[in-house]
């Protein structure tokens, strides 16, 4: 094997382990962010755990946030406003990936 051979594989396996955490964190994103929403509808333990894996899987509808983003606009509808919606959920992915890195 050559020098760049292992230099491909090391560029090859940190793509995946950045891949792999960025996933990781928008779904722990999502998580947080429905945990947050469920306080603002005034739910809690299994009713808050239910809807914060629904928040979850309505990523799974299209690529990128809109779809979350839709979601949690429509049932907070008249208790937050896009922009703080918005803005919460730039601050959960921080939050998010900062607690996986912290478990690793």
């Amino acid at each position: 094997m050559t020098t760049f051979d292992d230099r491909e594989r090391s560029y090859e396996a940190k793509f995946a382990r950045d891949a792999d955490l960025q996933f990781k964190a928008e779904a722990r994103r999502n998580r947080l962010l429905g945990e947050w929403a469920a306080g603002l509808l005034g739910k809690s333990g299994d009713d808050a755990k239910s809807y914060a894996l629904s928040v979850v899987t309505s990523d799974f509808e299209e690529p990128g946030d809109e779809d979350v983003f839709r979601k949690i606009a429509a049932d907070l509808e008249g208790k937050a406003d896009e922009a703080a919606i918005r803005a919460k959920m730039a601050e959960l992915v921080g939050v998010a990936r900062q607690q996986l890195i912290d478990e690793l």
